[in-house]
């Protein structure tokens, strides 16, 4: 794996590397904080592999699921200081954890990089514009080794065509099994779907 640009994550985040991952396991089960490393290095590895931003990814990757294990009031509190669109609160954490958990790395790690914040938002949900390295960690933090679910190796299987041909199989393998689950389906994951998962 390709090693973070020192001067560049100093520039990013406001403390070490060692210091960032107390930060993170500080607020996530052994379980989470594990599929997190993972996924940082899973995102870097792609990075790599496409000529993207390296230290971007692994940090986006990294923290990606920083709010995972929230409590639910805490996200709806955050929702409302961050005057946020309030269908958000007809959903839970499956699309809180990205979207409203961007707002508490932003304000508890001191990080305010928009490409990072974006990447960590929309990697629940996606978005019609995904940029390169919000493709990143959606599908890093799908296909990351520790995955084991129907699907997960044809996605693997299309990584190593293309990151957007990985994109198209989460999006269209997601939206099978929610709507085999009767579960709604939050309308930007729909927007994504129909512009990047029909290719």
């Amino acid at each position: 794996m390709t090693d973070y640009d020192p001067e560049l994550f100093s520039a990013l985040v406001p403390m070490f590397h060692e210091e960032l991952l107390t930060a993170l396991s500080a607020h996530l089960s052994d379980y989470r904080y594990q599929h997190c490393l993972r996924v940082e290095k899973q995102a870097m590895r792609i990075a790599q592999e496409i000529g993207a931003d390296v230290t971007r990814a692994g940090i986006a990757g990294l923290l990606h699921d920083y709010a995972k294990e929230r409590t639910d009031e805490a996200f709806r509190v955050m929702i409302t200081a961050q005057h946020l669109d309030a269908e958000l609160l007809n959903y839970g954490n499956a699309i809180w954890h990205g979207v409203v958990g961007r707002y508490f790395v932003e304000q508890e790690l001191g990080i305010h990089d928009a490409a990072i914040l974006q990447a960590i938002g929309r990697h629940t949900v996606g978005d019609p514009h995904m940029t390169t390295l919000d493709k990143i960690v959606f599908v890093a933090d799908y296909v990351e080794p520790g995955r084991h679910f129907p699907g997960v190796e044809a996605a693997r299987e299309a990584l190593a065509n293309s990151l957007d041909q990985a994109v198209a199989v989460e999006l269209q393998q997601t939206i099978s099994h929610l709507v085999e689950r009767h579960v709604k389906i939050y309308p930007t994951t729909f927007a994504t779907y129909n512009e990047l998962g029909t290719n």
